[in-house]
């Protein structure tokens, strides 16, 4: 063979052993997870339900007994968990505000369940209302204090939240570990974020514990998936629904890797249907309007995005899907000043350093670049670690001509593609 062959050949082979190189390493496997996508009967459901019927009835019995209703709103809770029909969140909300308002905010627990209710409802001030009412009566002081400290951290009061962790430091302690987990992972040191939520884990299974064991091995798929392990975060999820078939988060994680990291939008969107059978909710519309806007079906991408609203607007979700609603409406131009004024309301509900990021990306959409720099540089920069902020970040750096600030956020993100997902790839990578 002349060497003038040789030399095509050559770079032939070589294009062809990078292009293997970069292509994603497949993590999932359909027989895997392929009997969790239809499960016929949901256990927890029916237990939920029997449940129901059975206080119900008491209750109808012997109405002065008004501890029943705590017991029938924990499994409304329930449904609303394994459903994400918002009606069971407000019937939750209507027992136990019945209940408190009959005890006269006497009875802590009962207090504490409406305030995590509010909490799921993103009614944070009120739920802060709540946790102090408790913590002034003063019974069950650390229960108290972990609801503090959850609250607290909802509206980015840092100082006090804080305050309430290290008032139930206990390292043998399970809501302490995850807690602590928490708390690192906004500081942005995620490795140590890890390694407390290992130690929660650890405990989870010592105890063979089925509730703490579902939430440690979901919240570790989550963890890990963001520091880009994400064979364990796979692993993680498919633990969680050897334990609860119908723990439809983290089939939702398997089809966000099965998407962003392995870039199979097919059976990503077999994933999504699947589990839209049983839970439906609006953010499913946004993931799938995600998939077609990454195949470039301009049409599914716009139905999808319709039929997101379209259920907005069909139940009453308050300013559970305010984030979302800021993004959408922050891309284009015609919409952005929507934005604005539902990136206001947010900072007002909860001011913390995404809600200002949501603000300043606002006025970025907007075209006032000074103002969404003022408010980056005075909110934002150095307290959150978000990839999705620090893209904010770099983009508010980047129409400022602050293009020495921008380098090195554009570094950090092209190590976080999967967890910004496919179509900020092609965005990263142009800042």
């Amino acid at each position: 063979m002349k060497p003038s062959k040789i030399i095509p050949l050559l770079v032939f082979a070589i294009i062809a052993l990078y292009s293997c190189s970069n292509k994603p390493t497949q993590i999932t496997k359909t027989s895997d997870y392929i009997k969790y996508l239809n499960v016929k009967d949901n256990k927890s459901m029916t237990f939920a339900n029997d449940e129901i019927d059975f206080w119900q009835k008491k209750f109808d019995a012997a109405p002065n007994q008004i501890s029943y209703l705590s017991l029938i709103a924990s499994n409304y809770a329930a449904l609303f968990e394994y459903t994400g029909n918002i009606k069971y969140l407000y019937k939750t909300e209507a027992l136990l505000t019945q209940s408190n308002a009959t005890y006269k905010y006497s009875k802590v627990s009962t207090i504490r369940s409406l305030a995590r209710n509010y909490i799921a409802q993103h009614r944070f001030k009120e739920a802060l209302n709540l946790a102090n009412k408790a913590m002034a009566i003063g019974e069950g002081k650390k229960e108290t204090q972990k609801l503090l400290f959850d609250v607290q951290m909802e509206l980015g009061n840092y100082p006090e939240a804080v305050k309430n962790l290290n008032a139930l430091r206990d390292m043998r302690d399970y809501d302490y570990l995850i807690r602590l987990a928490k708390w690192n992972d906004h500081k942005g040191d995620l490795k140590t974020a890890i390694t407390f939520m290992e130690k929660a884990r650890d405990i989870a299974e010592k105890e063979d514990n089925k509730v703490l064991k579902i939430w440690s091995y979901s919240n570790l798929g989550d963890f890990y998936g963001h520091a880009g392990r994400i064979q364990e975060s796979y692993d993680s999820y498919i633990k969680t629904l050897t334990i609860d078939p119908n723990y439809s988060y983290a089939l939702k994680g398997i089809a966000w890797i099965v998407f962003s990291h392995e870039r199979n939008t097919e059976e990503a969107k077999r994933i999504v249907e699947a589990i839209e059978v049983t839970h439906n909710t609006p953010d499913f519309y946004l993931l799938k309007s995600q998939i077609a806007q990454f195949e470039g079906d301009k049409a599914k991408e716009l139905e999808n995005r319709n039929a997101y609203f379209e259920m907005l607007k069909a139940n009453n979700y308050g300013a559970m899907y305010n984030k979302y609603n800021v993004l959408i409406y922050a891309d284009a131009k015609e919409t952005a000043s929507k934005a604005l004024e539902i990136a206001k309301v947010e900072v007002d509900h909860r001011p913390t350093p995404d809600s200002y990021d949501l603000l300043a990306w606002s006025y970025l959409n907007l075209g006032q670049n000074k103002k969404a720099l003022e408010i980056a540089q005075k909110y934002v920069v150095g307290k959150s670690f978000e990839p999705k902020v620090q893209y904010h970040l770099a983009m508010i750096y980047k129409s400022n001509k602050e293009a020495v600030k921008v380098q090195p956020i554009k570094e950090e993100l092209l190590s976080s593609i999967y967890e910004l997902g496919p179509n900020l790839d092609k965005k990263v990578n142009q800042l």
